[in-house]
């Protein structure tokens, strides 16, 4: 019985680790990101996103597929330094949907001497050839 038990351990403690190195990585992303766009390197910033045509983009402007595009609308957004302001992210949630996904909840803040702006977004992750990134991203 002790053995049983011993291996349950092992094999939770395993799962935990896994989960705790994955919640890692995309927070790192996160944070990554963070630094990025308070540089003025929207180009950076797009880092965390995947870099493909399926890449998924929702915001208040509606629906925008591809890494290219999506670059392309925060350029256009956010054409310099004062249109970018400060950024500033929460985390409010992460939850593990499988080994492959994540889905990530936060709020987000600019702060602007154009006007200080804010919303909150949701945020896909999947693990892609070894590499978590954002696959669906919705920002109001």
């Amino acid at each position: 019985m002790k053995r049983i038990i011993f291996f349950i351990l092992i094999i939770l403690t395993i799962k935990t680790n896994a989960q705790t190195t994955d919640e890692a990585a995309i927070r790192q992303i996160l944070q990554t990101q963070e630094k990025a766009w308070n540089n003025g390197n929207l180009d950076a910033f797009m880092f965390g996103y995947w870099n493909n045509d399926s890449l998924m983009f929702i915001g208040k402007k509606g629906l925008t597929y591809g890494y290219h595009a999506t670059l392309a609308n925060y350029k256009k957004s956010y054409p310099d330094t004062a249109h970018m302001g400060k950024f500033s992210s929460t985390i409010i949630s992460i939850k593990k949907l499988s080994n492959e996904y994540y889905f990530v909840i936060g709020k987000w803040e600019l702060f602007r001497t154009v006007g200080n702006i804010s919303g909150h977004y949701s945020l896909l992750f999947r693990k892609i050839k070894g590499k978590w990134v954002i696959i669906a991203d919705h920002s109001s």
